[in-house]
This record gives C-alpha cells, structure tokens and sequence, in this order.
C-alpha cells in the first residue's frame, strides 16, 4: 500500500497545482466520481488487459463516471492510464483531498468511540478539540467496543485518548512501577 501511495504523491500534487480555486468544488466532485469507478474491480481488470487500449479504458471510466471533464482533468486521466497507474488514481484523489482540506486549513479528526456518537454530541465534542488542535477539524467518526468508554481522538499524527481503556492501562502501569 506504501508504494501505491508514493507512486499517488507526485500525481495529485501536480493535478493541485493545476486546479483553479474557483473550480475545486467541480473538479472534486468528478475526481470523486473517477475514482469510484477506478475501484471496481472490473475496471481494474479492463485497465489490465493489454489487448485493450488507454482510450478505450478512458472512454469506459468516463462513461460509467458519468461527469463532464474539464480540459486538465482529462488529460490528467489520459496520462493516469498510459503510464499504467489506474490502480493509484483513489489514492491520488485522496491525497488531493487532503491537499485541499490544507489549503482550507482543515484537518481529518478521526473520532474512535465506544458508543454511537449523534449530533448533538459530536457538536459538543468537536469545539473543544478544534481549540485544542488549533484548527478547523471535519470528524469521522468510527465505533471500538473496546475503549470502554470515552473517545479517542486522532487528527494528523497528534492522539488525544481519554478513553477508559487508556485511563486503565495508566493506573497498571502507575501500580507496576
């Protein structure tokens, strides 16, 4: 997975670098529909086959994709099929999502709880991590039986655990020492 990641990297910092603000909203909209389409396993498949050409794979996602392609996007696409890199084009959307969401000075808060989390609550958690992260946070939010009780939180490479489970394994290790 690394190396589908590394191969992503220079894709979508160049197809960033390529997109005027005023249309990112458009274009994240097709690249999310490109992608969805690159991940079936079908498509895969008909990328794969050497007796099919580029053209006829790009003429496949666009059409299953069912989205009108700005001049850059399509040619960011043809060039994604001839060098052979189908397989990377969701973790180059990804990585171009995140490159956005930096621009827009978001992060991911991906939210681990014992217990379904509604609205109203999420509401109330997400202000105080936003003033303790220092920025704007966009939550996902994901069940893990086995904190207990509270949440975890992780956003970037910083992890805030106010879990039962961290609380308990802290007073073992405090009680062992």
């Amino acid at each position: 997975m690394a190396e589908l990641a590394t191969i992503a990297r220079p894709y979508a910092e160049a197809l960033f670098k390529a997109v005027p603000d005023a249309e990112l909203i458009a274009w994240q909209q097709a690249l999310e529909a490109v992608a969805a389409v690159a991940r079936d396993p079908q498509v895969q498949a008909l990328a794969d086959n050497p007796k099919v050409t580029s053209n006829q794979v790009f003429d496949v996602i666009v059409a299953a994709a069912k989205v009108t392609l700005a001049t850059s996007l399509t040619n960011f696409l043809r060039t994604v099929l001839e060098n052979g890199r189908l397989a990377a084009l969701p973790l180059m959307v990804e990585q171009f999502q995140a490159l956005v969401k930096a621009r827009q000075g978001v992060s991911e808060a991906q939210i681990y709880s014992a217990f379904p989390i509604d609205a109203a609550q999420l509401a109330d958690i997400m202000g105080p991590l936003e003033k303790r992260f220092g920025r704007k946070l966009e939550a996902k939010v994901e069940l893990d039986a086995e904190l207990i009780g509270g949440v975890r939180v992780v956003v970037g490479d910083e992890v805030l655990d106010t879990s039962v489970k961290a609380r308990l394994e802290r007073m073992k290790s405090t009680l062992l020492a």
